[in-house]
């Protein structure tokens, strides 16, 4: 879609650009969050609308595998955020109400659609873009260091 509606920019950059959300890293505040999730004895999962694939390559680049309990992939259900369904694939994987999720996100759409699945939610508004959805978060992060507080 980016490159139809851009047709100036050079379509052979594609694979490349695709390619690269197999090697992103982490925030740093990521990876210390999740181990001091995982050392409170919380559950960690990933929701993406990324595939499989995608996913496990992002995972191992990051290096946050150890500390995940699931990855899961909206390619199980084949549909996409925020439709309630993909929701309900974390509450259904841990056999939790939706009221016991706190479900992260620096998309502000998703945390809209997992606020009105039921999860408590946290925006991590790094950019500090506006708000611009309804219903509102449980709380506003400018970064992940303010999530402590929120799970249990």
């Amino acid at each position: 879609m980016a490159f139809a509606r851009f047709p100036s920019v050079d379509k052979a950059l594609k694979p490349k650009l695709l390619g690269a959300y197999l090697t992103l890293d982490a925030f740093p505040d990521a990876r210390a969050i999740l181990r001091d999730l995982k050392a409170r004895g919380e559950a960690t999962a990933v929701l993406s609308n990324g595939s499989p694939k995608m996913l496990a390559a992002a995972v191992e680049a990051a290096n946050i595998g150890g500390d995940l309990d699931a990855v899961l992939s909206v390619d199980a259900i084949r549909i996409y955020k925020p439709c309630p369904e993909v929701y309900a694939l974390a509450t259904g994987h841990f056999k939790i109400a939706p009221s016991e999720v706190v479900f992260v996100s620096s998309n502000r759409w998703d945390v809209m659609g997992a606020a009105a699945f039921g999860f408590r939610t946290a925006w991590v508004n790094r950019a500090k873009m506006p708000e611009e959805y309804e219903p509102a978060p449980s709380a506003t992060l400018a970064d992940l260091n303010g999530l402590m507080t929120m799970a249990r």
